[in-house]
């Protein structure tokens, strides 16, 4: 396919979420491989990089995505100012960070580590859709298992949770 590089750069410019290989493959159909669609986006980010463009495309969340550079962040942030929609607390960024690296977690191990409750926080946190069930225990009363999201991947531009920074390096 002789456009694949534009057919690419459509479908990441159309998708409000990341695109995994295997979708973009849905949508063009046999024939292309993932060395194809990875060469397409080296191609496409030296393009808009050679031309100054305010955008990239970044791999998070296992698929490919459109992204504003970070220099446009604060320009961007003015124009979608909400009232406190998408701050998290204190108390909800701890319970983030502790499934984020301690997962599959239970409630209990969650509540253990902060030493206070934190049903209504890991509700929050499900609702906005930043953690998701994993699974189940195999302990007594086989408790719900926490892990993180793809919405928590795209949202801390990760490829994969194995992204974060190491524990030794934020301290």
């Amino acid at each position: 396919m002789d456009n694949l590089k534009f057919v690419v750069e459509a479908l990441l410019f159309a998708s409000e979420k990341p695109l995994a290989f295997s979708r973009i493959k849905d949508v063009i159909g046999d024939g292309v491989s993932p060395g194809d669609v990875k060469k397409c986006v080296d191609e496409l980010n030296s393009a808009y990089k050679s031309n100054g463009h305010s955008f990239a495309i970044s791999e998070v969340a296992g698929g490919y995505q459109l992204r504003t550079l970070p220099e446009y962040h604060p320009h961007l942030k003015k124009l979608y100012e909400r009232r406190n929609e998408g701050i998290l607390s204190n108390a909800a960024l701890e319970t983030l960070s502790i499934i984020a690296y301690k997962q599959p977690i239970t409630r209990a191990e969650i509540d253990s580590i902060r030493g206070v409750d934190s049903s209504a926080i890991v509700r929050g946190l499900m609702e906005k859709k930043l953690i998701r069930i994993t699974g189940r225990a195999e302990v007594l009363g086989r408790p719900l298992l926490y892990g993180t999201s793809n919405n928590f991947l795209e949202l801390l531009g990760l490829s994969s949770i194995k992204d974060l920074p190491k524990i030794e390096e934020v301290k």
